[in-house]
């Protein structure tokens, strides 16, 4: 498993790579992307860059979210697996730990959370629930756990679309923000953790030069 450069909690492991694709666990606070600023250039693709140059990104992950991302090796890997992604063939899930009980409708059934998202204008770069403006956001969950004693769910999120922020505003929404939410938890959830407990857990997809069927899967550290 190589690592990229830099030590500490912010190394990147790559789990796997080949001539076309990369995937790489991004340790929670560690931007995908440059930010605005000098202080905000140190990210997954500039690391990925120095190690496999001419890498290139295909999605994101926020900053505060642990988990797998997949990069690109070359332009045309980037198209096909930009397209994959934006036709729904890219396969997703993501482990989460909520404040409270949240309760499916049946053992071991997936639920639905069918809520439009829009931006937050006044408050960029939050999200918020609009009937009238938002766009259609669907994610389906899973309860894998209840800690009684913590009063929290340990949660399997599938967002079928993918709207900025779309996990954490929908659970949010339920009144069950994850644990350690800096925008849209409150005080006391936020400081449950001591990071936010939302990891990219899974990814399924199609090779974009064979069409091999690939999964790779990394457990969440908390």
């Amino acid at each position: 498993m190589a690592m990229l450069p830099a030590e500490g909690p912010l190394a990147v492991q790559a789990l796997y790579e080949d001539a076309d694709i990369l995937v790489l666990h991004k340790p929670a606070g560690l931007l995908c992307v440059p930010g605005r600023g000098p202080d905000k250039q140190d990210c997954l693709s500039a690391r990925a860059q120095q190690h496999w140059p001419g890498a290139l990104i295909v999605h994101r992950l926020d900053q505060a979210t642990s988990g797998l991302v997949l990069m690109a090796r070359h332009i045309d890997a980037q198209r096909t697996l930009s397209q994959a992604f934006a036709e729904r063939q890219v396969h997703k899930r993501y482990v989460a730990v909520v404040q409270g009980q949240m309760q499916p409708p049946g053992a071991g059934t997936w639920a639905e959370i069918d809520l439009p998202i829009a931006a937050d204008w006044e408050r960029r770069p939050l999200r918020v629930i609009d009937a009238a403006l938002g766009k259609p956001s669907l994610t389906r969950w899973c309860l894998q756990s209840h800690d009684d004693a913590a009063n929290s769910t340990r949660v399997l999120l599938e967002p079928v679309t993918g709207r900025t922020h779309q996990l954490r505003v929908h659970l949010a929404a339920l009144g069950h923000a994850i644990l350690g939410d800096a925008l849209y938890a409150d005080a006391a959830t936020l400081a449950r953790s001591p990071r936010l407990l939302l990891h990219a857990s899974e990814l399924a997809l199609a090779h974009p030069a064979s069409g091999e069927p690939l999964a790779f899967h990394l457990a969440p550290d908390f």
